[in-house]
């Protein structure tokens, strides 16, 4: 069900790995924000688009059609894994293909990893969509050990971990509404990089 206040929700997986346990985290985490009647959800899975890694405009990528899908969407999630203390490559490379698309949005995040639960690689995210001149959230869901956190494809302490997703969702849509008005009362020339 969708109402006059729904805000797009870009939910972004960001490996690309063979065999990346991304898939069962972003599927657990678009059920939830599904339920959740003040969005309209849509996954964008980063291993569906050939993007340039020259960042060229190039003819072959999907560039196109990943600006089109960030461009349309009013607030984001990205599930992100950590990598050797960081993020992974090729989302920083989407990230840096599009400037426009990003700008005055909501960004939160759903990690998973070891130790850290993704948590080192959010830090960075902060600072690289900072310059995007998005807005992060505070809250957000970390799975540590997030192998042992799944069974089934749903997280074993569900009641908690849907809590944490409820907090961020509630924290995104207040985000969202405020930054859309501000997108459609002032001018983008405020936000020119």
């Amino acid at each position: 069900m969708t109402t006059d206040r729904s805000l797009k929700l870009g939910i972004i997986l960001a490996s690309t790995r063979k065999g990346r346990f991304g898939e069962t985290v972003a599927n657990w985490f678009e059920e939830v924000a599904r339920e959740d009647y003040r969005f309209e959800t849509e996954l964008i899975d980063l291993l569906d688009y050939s993007l340039p890694w020259n960042m060229s405009k190039d003819m072959d990528s999907d560039l196109s059609l990943f600006s089109e899908k960030i461009g349309s969407s009013d607030v984001f999630v990205v599930i992100t894994p950590e990598y050797n203390h960081g993020y992974p490559a090729y989302l920083k490379l989407a990230i840096d293909s599009l400037q426009e698309e990003w700008k005055a949005k909501p960004l939160g995040f759903v990690s998973y990893g070891g130790s850290s639960g993704g948590l080192r690689a959010v830090e960075q995210l902060r600072n690289v969509f900072a310059e995007l001149r998005m807005t992060t959230v505070k809250d957000c869901v970390s799975f540590h050990w997030a192998h042992a956190r799944f069974h089934n494809g749903r997280p074993t302490e569900e009641f908690r971990y849907h809590a944490s997703a409820e907090r961020l969702l509630n924290e995104l849509y207040w985000w969202g509404n405020v930054l859309k008005e501000a997108r459609k009362e002032f001018p983008q020339s405020v936000l020119r990089s």
